[in-house]
C-alpha cells in the first residue's frame, strides 16, 4: 500500500523496524524539551501529516518498552486517524509512573498501525438471536 505523507519534522519517516513489524514509530517534533510530571499528559506533535485511502485508519498506540520501563503511555489508545483527516498527527502521552519523565525532540514516542476497516450499516430489530452467552460480560465467562 502506498500513503501519501508530508513529514515537516526534521526526522525520517515512520518505518517498520523489522521485516515482521505491525507498527512504525512515530517521533517528537518539539523545538523544546517536555517534561511530564506524575500523571501529567501532552500533546506531542510529530510534523507528520497523511492521506489514507478510504476503508483505511491508523491507529497510534503506546510503545511497550515506554510503558513497560517508564510507565508512559498513549492515553486514548487507540488513537483513530480517520482517512479524511488531514492536520497533524499528534500523540496524547500520559506519564503513570511516579517520576518525571522527559521528551525530547526525535524520541520515538508511541507506533502508528494501518489498518483497513468496514462502515456498520445497522438495521433495527426488535430482538437479537439467542446465544449461550447472553448478556453475560465482564468476566462471566470465569477467571481460569
Amino acid at each position: 500500500m502506498r500513503i501519501r505523507i508530508v513529514n515537516n519534522s526534521h526526522h525520517p519517516l515512520p518505518a517498520y523496524e523489522t521485516t515482521a513489524s505491525a507498527g512504525m514509530d512515530l517521533r517528537a517534533f518539539i523545538p523544546d524539551d517536555i517534561v511530564l510530571k506524575p500523571l501529567e499528559r501532552a500533546l506531542v506533535p510529530t510534523g507528520l501529516f497523511i492521506e489514507l485511502p478510504l476503508g483505511f485508519e491508523a491507529q497510534v498506540r503506546p510503545r511497550s518498552g515506554l510503558a513497560i520501563k517508564k510507565g508512559v503511555t498513549v492515553l486514548n489508545t487507540p488513537g483513530t486517524i480517520d482517512a479524511d483527516y488531514r492536520g497533524e498527527i499528534k500523540v496524547i502521552l500520559i506519564n503513570l509512573s511516579n517520576e518525571d519523565f522527559v521528551v525530547k525532540d526525535g524520541d520515538r514516542v508511541a507506533q502508528m498501525i494501518i489498518g483497513a476497516h468496514e462502515q456498520a450499516e445497522w438495521i433495527q430489530v426488535d430482538e437479537l438471536e439467542e446465544t449461550s452467552r447472553g448478556a453475560g460480560g465482564f468476566g462471566s465467562t470465569g477467571h481460569k
